[in-house]
């Protein structure tokens, strides 16, 4: 799934944070490019992404919220569970009030630069993935698996 939904072209080495109660994150927009550790090599941050290290009922608060046209989100997921969203949204993570709040956090450069195109894709992938599943008729398959390969050939910067 976040292959599908990321398309990674490289991946920033994770980073890790802990929250205490009264611990925060006010809003911001992550930085647009950062330096791969000891190589110097930049990297654009096109797409966040946040793995939860403990469950919710471990914390209070602490919910990382992700403002975009939509209003906003907020995600507190079980320990394992990763979230991705578009590096550009301004998002934050509320007070943790009980607890302890343990995460991961990287950035990925997709292959696919538009937040717009990435999902696009990522929604014909999974529907091509339904159909290969549910064995649906496979001249179909083919020319939508087609469609996507061909609309990701034009919008990769590989």
């Amino acid at each position: 799934m976040f292959i599908s939904a990321a398309l990674p072209n490289r991946v920033y080495p994770p980073m890790f944070n802990r929250y205490e109660p009264g611990m925060h994150f006010g809003h911001h927009v992550d930085g647009a490019v950062r330096l791969m550790p000891g190589s110097g090599v930049k990297l654009r941050t096109d797409i966040s992404a946040m793995l939860f290290l403990n469950g919710p009922e471990n914390y209070d608060g602490g919910e990382l919220l992700v403002e975009d046209s939509y209003g906003a989100h907020m995600v507190k997921l079980p320990a394992g569970d990763l979230v991705i969203y578009p590096a550009s949204s301004v998002h934050r993570v509320t007070a943790v009030t009980r607890g302890e709040r343990l995460a991961s956090f990287f950035w990925v450069q997709s292959l696919v630069r538009d937040d717009a195109q990435r999902s696009l894709l990522f929604d014909l992938d999974r529907a091509v993935q339904h159909l290969n599943a549910t064995g649906a008729d496979a001249e179909a398959r083919l020319h939508l698996t087609g469609c996507y390969h061909n609309l990701l050939r034009q919008w990769s910067e590989a």
